[in-house]
């Protein structure tokens, strides 16, 4: 891992743009009582820094943002299995964009990973953690999620793909 005031600035400028996207400019649906869904962009810096910074930077972006994003605006309990699975989000895009050895010409090897990512981690761990701690039936968790993770895959792998193509980001080879 490369510390570095480069480095340093980024983490936080996508911190703060994940608390920002993920807090102030989401729809929220409750469910059973619950947000059971957010709609918006929250975890596409997680996921951008993950492709920017490496694994280790991308899950300290998801970790701080979802804790610090809590502690600005609460909304319910503390629960830091969210906290987990947010880091999740910024460790695995590039972890397995490298493990299938993509290219990042191709927007196909930033769909698979991204897709991937957004798969475990929205539809199927939040789910998961949600039905088990608050007892909400999987069946009222998965079917609004059905149709918002494929639009949210399809909007940030284009998304990353542009800012790759454009140089305005370079996907980060073999750092932390």
């Amino acid at each position: 891992m490369n510390i570095s005031t480069r480095n340093i600035a980024q983490v936080s400028l996508l911190i703060a743009m994940s608390i920002v996207l993920s807090r102030m400019a989401s729809i929220r649906i409750a469910v059973g009582g619950v947000e059971g869904i957010r709609i918006g962009f929250g975890k596409l810096p997680i996921i951008l820094g993950s492709f920017i910074l490496g694994p280790l930077y991308g899950g300290l972006v998801g970790a701080i943002s979802d804790f610090l994003g809590y502690i600005i605006q609460p909304i319910g309990p503390y629960l830091p299995h969210f906290t987990i699975i947010s880091a999740l989000c910024g460790i695995l895009p590039v972890v397995l964009f490298r493990i299938m050895r993509g290219n990042e010409d191709h927007i196909i090897s930033i769909i698979i990973p991204v897709g991937i990512t957004v798969a475990l981690t929205e539809l199927f761990l939040i789910s998961y953690s949600l039905h088990i701690i608050f007892a909400i039936p999987w069946q009222i968790l998965l079917v609004p999620r059905l149709i918002s993770v494929p639009i949210t895959i399809v909007i940030y792998s284009y998304l990353i793909y542009v800012f790759v193509r454009r140089k305005v980001v370079q996907i980060a080879q073999h750092q932390g």
